[in-house]
């Protein structure tokens, strides 16, 4: 995927030698979190909305340089890692630049976002399966073992919460039979997260207990 084709230059950056008030008034304009200050072509930071608030409005950017945010990402970066730019530094603005610091433009988070609309994780038919096990127990190799065992292809999959030593992983599975997968993966020691309507283990538990509830209120 070439993300530099949606690099946008179409918006001058910032001037360290802008007036504050022009900064804020470009904030009002914009739906930014952050926005990108040069010096002479050279990328300097970001300053954040947040912090521009704050900020006395007639002295200029010069003044607050220390308050310059320094992320940014190289024009050949892949998408994820860009990806992973935008979440680390809460922003949904990522600054571009060559193998010189000279400033190219800027991402946007939503086109970035785009990008993994289209990977087959997203955009493919499937089944998503969320399970979980402790961090020293499970393997990517095992999981995608458990699932082509059962005929069926990996989309993807990635950790999706790890908390107490304990891995929660979420799978992108190709229309298959579910229900083996769920049930492969319970012989494998692995606790089922998400729920699916033809799982029969929960199906028999659900038929045990309202037979028992019957039974006790005979």
């Amino acid at each position: 995927m070439k993300t530099n084709l949606y690099i946008v230059n179409e918006i001058a950056p910032l001037d360290i030698n802008a007036k504050v008030t022009d900064a804020q008034l470009l904030f009002n304009e914009l739906t930014y979190t952050h926005f990108p200050v040069i010096k002479e072509k050279i990328y300097l930071g970001c300053i954040s909305e947040a912090d521009i608030r704050c900020f006395e409005t007639d002295k200029t950017l010069t003044a607050y340089q220390y308050a310059l945010e320094g992320f940014s990402v190289r024009k050949d970066n892949n998408w994820i890692d860009i990806l992973e730019s935008f979440a680390q530094n809460q922003s949904n603005i990522m600054p571009v630049l060559d193998d010189n610091n000279d400033y190219l433009g800027f991402f946007e988070l939503g086109d970035i976002m785009t990008l993994f609309n289209k990977t087959p994780f997203l955009s493919e038919p499937g089944n998503v399966l969320i399970v979980e096990k402790g961090v020293l127990d499970y393997s990517f190799s095992e999981i995608a073992q458990i699932v082509e065992s059962n005929n069926a292809k990996v989309l993807g999959l990635f950790i999706s919460n790890m908390e107490n030593d304990v891995a929660q992983i979420t799978i992108k599975i190709n229309d298959s039979d579910i229900n083996n997968i769920v049930q492969t993966f319970r012989r494998y020691s692995y606790n089922i997260v998400s729920k699916h309507h033809d799982d029969s283990f929960l199906t028999n538990l659900k038929e045990r207990s309202q037979y028992l509830e019957k039974y006790l209120n005979i």
